[in-house]
């Protein structure tokens, strides 16, 4: 059953084309464990930390990883910074208290919950339900805090389209690479990379694109996921460059020496940035004031999908706190 509708925050990814969306081109991963990871996260120029309570957080450490997590949010300088955490997935026994204890304790110091192995869109009703009841019962605004789903498996994305419809408080859909090349017996120990043996184009395509049509269709963002082998830089960029050419938003990171390359990658180019902003000003001067369809802007025949193109890349280059360096000057009379 689909979850109770709340309007969408004008901050969040809720219009089309790219319009208000957060910026995650970089969504670096810190343990929850870890206080001096916590700290030492607070200084990096990335867009998203989530703080997790999952996979990097060994089951005797993960209440107390909890207490830290609390702390940090409560007591740190995130400034800038979307700040999300991942909660444990719901086949384990730590799901509720993880949800319960940080929304409780930091709940509005924090911006969304990251979802684990989602498999089916119950799994995301039954946190936005839990959400909507931790709120009321602690004075929260209802609905403010998002949720990040992380598609793991075959059976999540062979449901990504109900999943991605589930709930409005859903903001992105999150590959999850390693999980998922498990679940489907790929043969390989490399995460991120062409499998041994795959020499005709990408094993991966289907799968991001998969995920990307489902978030574009539910005005969500799509992030992709790590790339493990923190130390090939060259490796890192060659891999992001390959969701990014296809739409996604960012990447996470796993090391301090990722961000440069994920903000970079998943910014537009400064001249195409340019290009865009003058694009959507000569539109709206030649539509308003000549009231004319289709113009040329220099050799460059444009028109209305020439607009919703321009409105993408022009949300990607602001949200990255790019500058204008080039004006558009109408025609004299």
């Amino acid at each position: 059953m689909r979850a109770r509708q709340r309007p969408r925050p004008r901050n969040l990814p809720g219009a089309r084309y790219g319009v208000a969306m957060r910026s995650r081109r970089s969504c670096l991963a810190v343990p929850g464990s870890s206080p001096r990871f916590l700290e030492k996260a607070q200084g990096l120029a990335v867009d998203e930390v989530f703080l997790d309570l999952e996979d990097s957080v060994a089951p005797l450490a993960k209440e107390e990883a909890r207490g830290n997590i609390v702390a940090a949010l409560r007591e740190g300088d995130w400034s800038g910074r979307v700040r999300v955490v991942r909660v444990n997935d719901l086949s384990t026994q730590w799901t509720y208290r993880d949800v319960i204890e940080v929304v409780e304790g930091a709940g509005a110091f924090l911006d969304c919950l990251m979802l684990p192995k989602v498999e089916d869109a119950g799994q995301v009703a039954w946190l936005d339900t839990l959400l909507t009841q931790i709120e009321r019962a602690n004075g929260l605004p209802v609905g403010r805090i998002g949720i990040e789903a992380q598609i793991e498996s075959a059976r999540g994305l062979v449901n990504v389209d109900a999943i991605a419809a589930t709930s409005p408080r859903l903001e992105t859909l999150v590959f999850g690479p390693a999980d998922f090349m498990a679940s489907i017996n790929m043969r390989t120990l490399v995460v991120g990379e062409q499998p041994p043996g795959y020499t005709e184009g990408d094993a991966y395509h289907y799968i991001l694109m998969r995920i990307l049509m489902a978030a574009r269709a539910h005005d969500l963002q799509a992030i992709d996921g790590p790339y493990l082998a923190i130390k090939d830089l060259d490796g890192y960029r060659r891999v992001a460059a390959r969701s990014a050419a296809l739409g996604f938003d960012g990447k996470w990171v796993l090391h301090p020496t990722q961000i440069e390359a994920a903000n970079e990658v998943f910014s537009p180019s400064q001249e195409d940035y340019d290009r865009a902003e003058l694009i959507l000003d000569a539109y709206e001067y030649y539509t308003t004031v000549e009231r004319r369809g289709a113009v040329m802007l220099g050799d460059e025949m444009i028109d209305e999908a020439s607009r919703k193109m321009a409105l993408v890349v022009a949300a990607k280059g602001r949200a990255a706190g790019l500058p204008r360096t080039t004006a558009f000057t109408p025609p004299a009379a």
